[in-house]
């Protein structure tokens, strides 16, 4: 019975058209990307949000049912395609203007901010003998703007999906445990509003994160607190090209092909996006209101979509061994941060 149920599954795995396993596998990863959302409505799961619950449902799709390989193409193009372009639309987010006249003195901090982060997180990875891979998307998506950050330089730095999606996974947790210890300390902290603000936005991980911890302490904190982390997602750019600089140079004088390094042009579609969104969309060209604020949720629909199709490839087993050492590290690197940043402030 199992046999015949094996080749009535490759018949019909066969018999699909390339067009129908493309549609299915992007479907596929929308439909688990809704069941993240709706996940995410429960209270608990709430402050865990929608990205981390949908790569936590597909984490345990892969481990019960196996991998969907006969839509294997659609969830391929979500986990990369969709990927890049949620990036570029994230691009959006950020006012350059608004960074470059009111935080050029935070900009300053958000770079110590972030080469603290990488270069901490790298030293504990190497002194616990953490996957080093792992470490190092984590070391990013601290230091940067979490989930966003890692799967941006995530293919500069030939980042196999699992990896990947370990490091979203964790960074989303992590920074979630974070932002509701930072809402918990608030009222017993010497921090006025803005102080505080300066402190939440310089240290979380995701805007999100900065949303949740800022919020209740103002909108002069939330201000604040969104400008120096829109100072973060800044330095991403460059960041990522200084990520290519140091791989050519790593992978000088090989000559196998795998070791060449596409240019990220996602990357210029982020720098064209916050260019027109600073400048020219609502300013020089009027675009309704309702549009503005649709395109950010397009852009997590996305990113969602793509975090389902890394989540597919993760294997608990892996995650056992791998995870773990790079979790403390990582965790240990956001706690130093927390503090020195607290007392900077």
């Amino acid at each position: 019975m199992n046999v015949t149920d094996s080749q009535e599954r490759k018949r019909l795995k066969s018999n699909l058209s390339p067009q129908t396993k493309w549609i299915g596998g992007v479907a596929f990863t929308f439909f688990i990307a809704l069941l993240g959302y709706l996940l995410a409505l429960i209270p608990g799961f709430n402050h865990i949000g929608q990205l981390a619950c949908a790569i936590i449902i597909a984490v345990v799709y892969r481990q019960i049912f196996g991998y969907p390989e006969a839509i294997r193409s659609g969830i391929a193009f979500s986990s990369k395609r969709l990927l890049r372009i949620a990036i570029i639309l994230y691009g959006l987010k950020l006012n350059i203007a608004t960074v470059l006249s009111d935080g050029l003195g935070l900009l300053l901090r958000d770079a110590c901010v972030i080469a603290f982060a990488i270069f901490v997180t790298i030293g504990l990875a190497k002194l616990f003998k953490a996957d080093k891979m792992i470490s190092l998307l984590l070391g990013v998506g601290t230091g940067v703007c979490g989930a966003a950050a890692i799967a941006a330089i995530a293919p500069i730095v030939k980042s196999k999906d699992e990896d990947t999606a370990i490091g979203v996974g964790i960074i989303a947790l992590m920074g979630t445990v974070f932002a509701i210890v930072y809402t918990i300390l608030r009222p017993f902290l010497p921090l006025d509003a803005i102080q505080y603000g300066t402190w939440s936005g310089s240290s979380l991980h995701e805007i999100a994160h900065v949303a949740l911890a800022a919020a209740p302490a103002g909108q002069h904190a939330l201000a604040i607190a969104l400008l120096a982390k829109l100072g973060r997602v800044f330095l991403l750019v460059p960041l990522c090209f200084i990520f290519i600089y140091f791989m050519k140079r790593k992978n000088k004088g090989a000559e196998a092909a795998d070791t060449k390094i596409e240019f990220p042009w996602f990357l210029v579609g982020f720098i064209i996006l916050s260019v027109l969104g600073s400048y020219v969309l609502g300013h020089a060209i009027p675009v309704p209101q309702s549009l503005m604020n649709f395109i950010p949720n397009l852009t997590t629909w996305f990113l969602t979509a793509a975090m389902v199709g890394l989540g597919l490839n993760v294997s608990l087993k892996d995650l056992r061994t791998k995870a773990l050492k790079p979790l403390i590290a990582m965790t240990i690197t956001s706690v130093l941060l927390s503090v020195i940043s607290f007392f900077t402030v």
